[in-house]
């Protein structure tokens, strides 16, 4: 396998953590600390779903190939919802600082690393070639979603977009949600 195609396939596996991050990022309740949490969480389950999917192998791709993207997408969604919610009754504890939402979130964007593994890592077979394969994939999701919170940092200076972030935040979720259970 190419250099090009495994950063094809980093780019499209950290698109899901690009989002999400982009989401969270627009509200003015997240520091600089949460944002490093899920930083280091949405690039730490990238490396390990895509690795754990490519030393298993292929053994289970016929049955499993839809369940990742449906369990990830309906968890998203759901915190997306949880979002929207959050924002209607104006809560003051909020959700993506409770310190599950790392775990949670960074296991649901990369589910589909797990899947991309079984199919297109599995083919490499030398393990040390599989393990830098598998943290280039978490580096370049660590570099997408480190740039998807500067973008938010400048989308959140605008008064609108502070002020509606949860229901903003909330509905790209619930969108990308949607988007990973069917079209994927």
């Amino acid at each position: 396998m190419t250099f090009l195609s495994i950063f094809i396939i980093a780019l499209a596996l950290s698109l899901d953590a690009f989002g999400v991050a982009l989401s969270i990022g627009l509200n003015c309740r997240i520091k600089i600390i949460n944002k490093i949490y899920f930083l280091l969480s949405f690039a730490f389950f990238q490396f390990l779903f895509a690795f754990i999917g490519a030393y298993s192998g292929t053994i289970f791709n016929k049955y499993v190939t839809c369940i990742p993207s449906i369990v990830g997408g309906a968890i998203v969604a759901m915190v997306g919802v949880m979002m929207i919610k959050n924002g209607m009754e104006g809560k003051e504890g909020y959700l993506l600082l409770n310190p599950k939402m790392y775990v949670i979130l960074g296991i649901s964007v990369s589910i589909d690393a797990l899947i991309v593994g079984f199919t297109a890592l599995s083919a490499i077979g030398n393990i040390i070639i599989l393990m830098e394969s598998s943290l280039f994939i978490g580096l370049v999701t660590l570099i997408l979603t480190f740039i998807a919170f500067i973008i938010s940092k400048f989308l959140h200076r605008i008064e609108f977009i502070c002020k509606y972030a949860d229901y903003i935040g909330g509905i790209i979720l619930v969108i990308l949600g949607l988007k990973m259970m069917f079209w994927t």
